[in-house]
């Protein structure tokens, strides 16, 4: 399972997330700025799942389904570590919608 970590996610969460999700990265690392289409269009073509806070992502999951698939975090202001723990604790919910063919969207929160 990749993760494609968006811009308002810490820079540490590739490092934190490593042994659960393997090959995750931050839109930083692969040189992608703010612009929500080309988040969009480099996780669908390179396999990613997309991980958020904002709710653009969960938007353009709805208008225009998966792939990418969007993981949308309502953590508010949680930090790196509250983050890192949710994603973690729910490995087995994620790769269960990262298997469903008809998901687009998966909502996490604290």
């Amino acid at each position: 399972m990749k993760l494609l970590l968006d811009a308002n996610l810490s820079k540490r969460l590739p490092r934190l997330l490593a042994s659960a999700f393997p090959g995750t990265t931050h839109v930083e690392k692969v040189g992608l700025g703010p612009d929500d289409g080309l988040i969009w269009d480099f996780a669908k073509v390179h396999g990613f799942m997309i991980v958020s806070k904002d709710a653009d992502f969960y938007q353009l999951s709805v208008k225009f389904g998966a792939p990418p698939k969007t993981i949308y975090l309502r953590v508010w202001n949680g930090n790196t570590k509250t983050v890192a723990e949710l994603l973690a604790r729910r490995v087995a919910d994620i790769r269960f919608f990262e298997q469903d063919p008809f998901a687009a969207v998966l909502i996490l929160q604290i």
